[in-house]
């Protein structure tokens, strides 16, 4: 996955993020795999800059 693409996909995540904690709160198995991905990402795109 090119830098662009990561960076769209954390931004998606990020918004997806908010709405399920939201609806379903912070702590919600969802909102969790999607913080958990997000980091994932977040640090893939630190170790390529």
């Amino acid at each position: 996955m090119d830098k662009e693409t990561m960076l769209e996909e954390i931004e998606h995540l990020r918004k997806r993020m908010m709405e399920v904690a939201n609806e379903k709160g912070f702590s919600s198995v969802e909102s969790v795999q999607i913080s958990q991905r997000l980091d994932t990402l977040l640090n893939e795109i630190q170790h390529k800059s």
